[in-house]
C-alpha cells in the first residue's frame, strides 16, 4: 500500500512498504531542471548535480563513495528537462547510514569554488562526449529546433560558455532559490516500518527552508516544424522524423503507449520487422514519444547508410500510409495491451520502479495510480483510439527532420517533397 505524508515543513513523503524484500530504494525529488532556467544559467540543475557529490562539512567525494561502498549500497543522481532526482539502494539494515549520506549531501554541499573549477572540467569533458555521439547529437538537435527560445529546447548539459561563469555564489543562490521543500518529494520503497521511517524524515528535513519556491510563469511552449542537418564524417547516418503529439498529463497517453508500442517500441514492431529485418536497411530503428507538461513529441529514429536514408524513409512513410488505410488488427491490439501489462506487472516488483513511479507520480502529478488502475487504463484502449491517433499524429504539413552525418540539407527537402 502507498501512503503519502507531509512533513512539519510541507515536504511530501510517498512512502511504499514491501515487507517480504531485504532491500530499500531511496529517492529524493526536486521538481527544478533545464525547464526552470535562463538562457545564460543553461546546465546549473545538470552541475549541481554534479556538486552534490563533491563534498560537506564532514564528507569528502572520496567519503562519500567509500562509506556506500563499505555498506554494498548504490549510490546515483541524474537530471531530466522538469526534475532532478537523487537515488540511493542499500540493504534495509543499512538505511541509516545511507540515509545520513543522502541527505548530508543534499542538505549540506559545499559547493565550493575549487571543487566547482575541477567539475567544470568533467562536465565540458561530458558535452564534448555528446558532439561524438551522433545518435544523442540527433535527438538535441531536433528538441533544439522545435521547442527554439523556449527552455524545453536548451540542452540538459547547458553549454560551456554558460557553465564556464559558474561560481559559488552563483550555484549557491540557484540551489537556495529552487531547491524548496515545496517542491520536492521523499520517496521510498522497500522493507521499513512507515511510523518509524517517517519520524526519521522529520528529524533530519523539519527545519529546511520551507519557504516559497520563486517559479518561472510556465507558458504552453509552441512547435515549429523544422529540418535540421549536422555534417559529420561518421560511417552511419543518424535521422529522427517528427511530429508533435500530446502533453504528459493527456488522458490519451495510454493508447500512445499502445500505438508507439506497436509501430516502433520493439523487436516485434512494425518499423523494427519490415525496415531492419526484411529490408535489412538500418541497425536501429524505433519511435518514441517526450512528453512534458506543456509539450509532447513523437520521434521515428534510424540509424543508416547515408545511401540508403531515402530508401529507408520511403519504407517508413509507406508504413504510415497503410497504418492510415488499413489500420490496426484486433489481435495486434489484444497482444499488444498483453506485453505492455506483463511488462509493467514484472517491472513493479523492483523497489527501485516503485520508488521511481512513486515519486515521480507525486512530484510531477500529485497522483499515483495504483497497479490494477494503471492495468485497467490499458485494457480500455480500443482499435478507435488507434484510429484517432494515426489519423492526428501524422500530419505532414507539421513533420521535423533532423539528421546527423554525411548528407546535404538538399538531399532531406528532396524526400521531404516526393511524399
Amino acid at each position: 500500500m502507498v501512503t503519502v505524508k507531509k512533513l512539519s515543513n510541507g515536504l511530501r513523503v510517498v512512502m511504499e512498504e514491501i515487507p517480504y524484500v531485504r532491500s530499500i530504494s531511496l529517492g529524493i525529488w526536486v521538481k527544478n531542471g533545464s525547464v526552470n532556467e535562463s538562457r545564460e544559467l543553461n546546465g546549473i540543475s545538470h552541475f549541481i548535480e554534479h556538486m552534490m557529490f563533491k563534498g560537506t562539512a564532514k564528507r569528502n567525494a572520496r567519503d562519500i563513495a567509500e562509506e556506500m561502498d563499505a555498506v554494498g549500497g548504490q549510490i546515483n543522481a541524474y537530471t531530466t528537462k522538469e526534475y532532478t532526482c537523487y537515488h540511493t539502494r542499500m540493504l534495509d539494515k543499512h538505511f541509516d547510514i545511507a540515509f545520513d549520506i543522502l541527505s548530508d549531501m543534499f542538505l549540506n554541499s559545499k559547493f565550493s569554488d575549487e571543487d566547482i573549477l575541477k567539475e567544470r572540467n568533467v562536465i565540458i569533458e561530458e558535452i564534448n562526449m555528446y558532439e561524438d555521439e551522433p545518435e544523442d547529437m540527433v535527438h538535441e538537435a531536433l528538441q533544439s529546433e522545435v521547442w527554439k527560445g523556449s527552455s524545453l529546447g536548451m540542452p540538459i548539459l547547458g553549454e560551456v560558455a554558460t557553465i564556464s561563469k559558474f561560481n559559488h555564489e552563483i550555484i549557491y543562490r540557484y540551489y537556495k532559490e529552487n531547491y524548496r521543500a515545496d517542491n520536492t518529494v521523499i520517496s521510498i520503497a522497500g522493507n521499513f516500518k512507515e511510523k518509524e521511517m517517517l519520524e526519521k524524515f522529520e528529524a533530519v528535513f523539519s527545519k529546511w527552508n520551507s519557504g516559497k519556491r520563486r517559479n518561472k510563469e510556465e507558458k504552453d511552449v509552441d512547435y515549429t516544424s523544422a529540418i535540421t542537418v549536422k555534417k559529420k564524417e561518421n560511417e552511419q547516418l543518424n535521422a529522427i522524423i517528427a511530429f508533435p503529439c500530446i502533453k504528459r498529463d493527456d488522458p490519451k497517453k495510454y493508447a500512445y503507449t499502445v500505438f508507439n508500442t506497436i509501430f516502433g517500441g520493439g523487436m516485434s514492431s512494425i518499423l523494427f520487422q519490415k525496415i531492419r529485418e526484411e529490408h535489412g536497411l538500418t541497425y536501429s530503428i524505433y519511435s518514441y514519444t517526450s512528453q512534458y507538461s506543456k509539450a509532447g513529441l513523437f520521434s521515428i529514429y534510424a540509424a543508416m547508410s547515408p545511401g540508403q536514408m531515402e530508401k529507408v524513409f520511403s519504407l517508413i512513410f509507406d508504413e504510415i500510409r497503410n497504418l492510415r488505410e488499413e489500420g490496426i488488427s484486433q489481435k495486434v491490439l489484444d497482444k499488444t495491451k498483453e506485453q505492455i501489462i506483463s511488462n509493467f506487472i514484472i517491472g513493479s516488483e523492483s523497489t527501485v520502479n516503485r520508488m521511481t513511479s512513486n515519486g515521480g507520480g507525486i512530484l510531477l502529478k500529485d497522483n499515483i495510480l495504483t497497479i490494477e488502475e494503471v492495468i485497467e487504463k490499458i485494457e480500455a484502449v480500443t482499435l478507435n483510439d488507434m484510429r484517432n491517433i494515426i489519423s492526428e499524429l501524422f500530419d505532414y504539413s507539421k513533420m521535423s527532420i533532423s539528421a546527423v552525418g554525411r548528407i546535404e540539407k538538399a538531399d532531406i527537402e528532396k524526400i521531404v517533397n516526393s511524399i
